[in-house]
């Protein structure tokens, strides 16, 4: 199971038991109050607190639900995953005494049991390497009655060999279908025929304070199960461009990763994945992959083995408060293209950087990483109407989606590629000294490059590197810094908050305000 470091807070159980004695003081006072207050009024008859008559009228706390059927439907479907893994960041073992290569000896010799004693690890003598191999457990669970099993990917990355083990103790094995780092998901086939008990999937999300039933294999304890409701959805936890998790308290573990997690009716509306914990155990805050993206992934990979998903061919950024403003734009949402790769299909279709994607198919689009999940749960080839914003002015565009490469990722090369001197002029209010990108071998001669700058400067804290590449200043394509120092000026003497610059950074490229303040010099 993963997990992550929070802060963590508690409420001491006697907190709650002392506002309960300091309400039962209140009682009593009360009482005698209301009887002094009669006696002084001149009341003919003082009726004492009837505690039994109080009690009877109080309203009756509803007990907790019992989910006793609930798993007796479901838990002969969900197993516990066993698995034997190539520990590819182990140091291999090497068939050698020392670091001299073992005399070549034959099975059966006297000296095979001396050399086995201190190293020798098979028959084969020569210094060559071997994989060291571990266990290691999680949970899943099974979707058709012909064996297809859920889990984890990282459960079964590696994987040499899986078993399953059913509630009833019978083990089986299986073999991977399909895996999907994206969404951490895995497919499995139970090889041994036979029909198998299953579960369904849930045709709707949860909703926040739902209650859910969470099965699984923690610490090696097949069969837990745990209860809570479901504490927030649509969570971000860093692991992937694709996260949208439900948060929920029904304690999960180590173990529990790949195992499903029940509505109250035995639908499947999650799959355990990570938890959120200081010591690795639970806190109460544990994170679930939604049943239907995990119904769609689980659908491609038992079609194709792999997830097509959609591609724009776009480098996109949030549109931050200062970027916002440096263009002129109202509302901080949308996703900013930075780069519209050629032959790619927003390219294709005519955006460019500076855009700012607003809507997919007529949904709005709040973040760039709305349009990633967006865009990826749409089959490659389909047609999508894509809403912009250009110069201030909505647009509409339809495209083709191009099939997303394996494992594309941009990275941010951010070394130190420019040269150690100085060059002139100094950009005194942002920290930063430029230099022509033409001065600099290797820097290509489009825009200007970063070639100094003062690690507390306002550059630096908005990420800018030695080495970077300015191409455009204020929607202006930057020539030399004479140029990009005029641009600044002029955005600053239009009354602009900002300037909107465009940034290479090794292959990447991005979008970057720089804001001004009172004591801007020249």
């Amino acid at each position: 199971m993963q997990s992550t470091q929070p802060n963590d807070t508690h409420r001491s159980p006697q907190s709650s038991a002392g506002i309960r004695r300091v309400g039962s003081k209140a009682v009593v006072l009360s009482a005698a109050v209301m009887m002094a207050a009669a006696g002084a009024f001149g009341a003919s008859k003082i009726v004492p607190f009837d505690t039994a008559r109080a009690q009877t009228a109080a309203p009756t706390v509803q007990a907790f639900p019992s989910f006793a059927d609930v798993i007796e439907r479901v838990r002969g479907a969900v197993v516990s995953v066993k698995v034997i893994i190539a520990d590819t960041s182990a140091p291999t073992e090497m068939q050698n005494f020392g670091n001299a290569p073992f005399p070549q000896v034959r099975p059966g010799d006297p000296l095979e049991r001396f050399f086995r004693q201190f190293g020798q690890r098979g028959p084969n003598f020569g210094g060559q390497p071997r994989a060291r191999m571990r266990r290691a457990q999680g949970s899943g669970f099974v979707i058709s009655a012909d064996g297809f099993v859920v889990t984890n990917n990282h459960v079964v990355k590696n994987a040499r060999k899986v078993q399953l083990t059913f509630d009833d103790g019978k083990t089986v094995e299986a073999r991977v279908v399909g895996t999907d780092a994206k969404t951490d998901l895995a497919l499995l086939k139970i090889t041994e025929e036979g029909t198998y008990k299953f579960v369904s999937f849930a045709k709707k999300l949860p909703r926040v304070g739902d209650w859910v039933v969470a099965v699984g294999n923690p610490f090696g304890l097949g069969g837990t199960v745990t209860a809570g409701i479901v504490s927030a959805r649509g969570r971000d936890i860093g692991s992937g461009p694709y996260d949208d998790f439900l948060q929920i308290d029904a304690p999960v573990n180590r173990g529990n990763s790949g195992g499903p997690t029940f509505d109250t009716q035995g639908n499947v509306v999650g799959v355990n994945t990570a938890i959120y914990s200081p010591s690795g155990g639970s806190v109460g805050i544990g994170f679930a992959i939604p049943a239907n993206v995990v119904e769609n992934v689980v659908s491609a990979l038992r079609d194709k083995g792999v997830v097509s998903r959609g591609y724009l061919g776009v480098q996109i950024q949030p549109v931050t408060k200062e970027i916002a403003e440096s263009m002129g734009v109202k509302e901080q949402s949308g996703a900013l293209v930075a780069e519209a790769t050629a032959g790619l299909p927003a390219e294709k279709a005519g955006l460019r950087s500076g855009d700012i994607i607003t809507s997919v198919n007529g949904e709005s689009v709040a973040s760039p990483r709305v349009l990633a999940r967006k865009i990826a749960a749409i089959r490659p080839g389909a047609d999508v109407k894509i809403g912009y914003i250009r110069k201030g002015q909505k647009e509409t565009v339809t495209l083709k989606l191009a099939n997303q490469p394996g494992n594309r990722r941009a990275s941010l090369d951010t070394r130190d590629r420019g040269p150690s001197g100085g060059f002139n002029p100094t950009v005194q209010r942002f920290g930063m000294t430029l230099a022509p990108a033409t001065d600099v071998a290797g820097a290509g001669s489009a825009g200007v490059v970063v070639a100094q700058i003062d690690p507390s400067g306002l550059a630096a804290r908005q990420g800018l590197r030695s080495g970077d590449v300015i191409l455009e200043a204020g929607g202006k394509t930057v020539t030399s810094p004479t140029e990009f120092k005029n641009i600044v000026a002029s955005a600053r003497d239009k009354g602009r908050k900002a300037v909107l610059l465009r940034v290479k950074s090794g292959s990447s490229t991005r979008f970057v305000a720089l804001g001004f303040n009172n004591r801007d010099a020249g």
